[in-house]
């Protein structure tokens, strides 16, 4: 195939692989424009059309309209700005369909109704302008007017989720999910309770030098007992419920007995609430943590120990 070798539409479809009816439209739009014409009248194209048709299915294929394609063509258009901000538009569109995608597997995996799919649909839509005010109002409620306040930055910062600019699906579905919890005034309420427990105990700490939560301590202990496989209401857990009592009755400045027992208990059973330990879940998923390591056992085992020594 030469340069000075002119081709019918017939022969450029057949070497291009293109129909004929493709290019005649092509054709008509002034994209690949005829060479010349035979003396029948028929369109006749050179080795540069090929080229070009070779270039607009390319680009055809990669989403470009015809418009923006003909300009590409004809050099109106730079290629590769072409190409970024098509790039960037394709961006915008996985993402919304990810977020389409995430919204329709958890309405299918939870059986949603209605109202619950379009709360699901508004959250996964938020900005992160709107989803920094959502979780700013969460922990507001939660942390808001609590002494001594610096000792909660830290712990706020610790249960901020922050969706990256591309998310996955179970990124997005983790987000709604946690979104739910942080507008859930029972949940609220819940947290609330936990963090006042803890600001009592922190206010006291302060003015003795820094000491471990309440948890930290009984996880540390209750932990190797559990994994010991040690019954909790036996004579062996005696020593590990006194180490974690004597760090309770230390921190609140009270007698170890049983009404401090009750009130550890009381405080286990807050902090053992499953909608807790799935927030840290979701969090972990939204901000691409590891996952954490379930509490819970150490907890069950702890308040058990607790209940069977305050049995009257």
């Amino acid at each position: 195939m030469d340069g000075d070798t002119l081709y019918s539409i017939g022969e450029l479809a057949r070497r291009t692989g293109l129909t004929v009816k493709t290019i005649r439209f092509y054709s008509d739009r002034g994209i690949v424009a005829p060479t010349d014409r035979s003396p029948a009248g028929y369109r006749l194209y050179n080795i540069d059309a090929v080229a070009r048709l070779d270039l607009v299915r390319t680009l055809r294929e990669l989403g470009l309209d015809l418009p923006t394609i003909r300009k590409v063509v004809d050099r109106e258009l730079s290629l590769p700005e072409v190409a970024a901000a098509h790039a960037e538009a394709l961006a915008v569109q996985i993402r919304v369909l990810r977020l389409r995608r995430a919204v329709l597997t958890a309405v299918a995996e939870r059986g949603s109704t209605p109202e619950e799919t379009e709360l699901m649909h508004r959250l996964a839509q938020l900005s992160d302008d709107e989803r920094r005010r959502l979780i700013g109002d969460f922990l507001d409620a939660v942390f808001g007017g609590l002494d001594p306040a610096p000792a909660f930055a830290g712990v706020m910062r610790s249960m901020t989720p922050e969706l990256p600019d591309n998310p996955e699906a179970e990124q997005v579905q983790a987000w709604v999910e946690l979104a739910e919890m942080a507008l859930d005034p029972d949940f609220r309420a819940a947290v609330r309770r936990m963090a006042e427990d803890q600001a009592v105990e922190q206010a006291r700490s302060d003015t003795m030098g820094p000491r471990r939560d309440i948890a930290a301590a009984v996880r540390d202990q209750a932990g190797p007992a559990l994994t010991a496989g040690i019954d909790p209401a036996s004579s062996q857990a005696d020593p590990i419920v006194a180490a974690f009592m004597a760090h309770y009755a230390h921190l609140l400045g009270r007698p170890d007995g049983v009404e401090l027992r009750r009130r550890l208990a009381t405080r286990l059973e807050s902090v053992n609430d499953p909608r807790r330990e799935r927030y840290l879940q979701l969090l972990a998923v939204v901000n691409g943590w590891q996952a954490p390591e379930s509490l819970a056992p150490v907890f069950d085992w702890s308040l058990q120990a607790l209940r069977v020594r305050t049995q009257q």
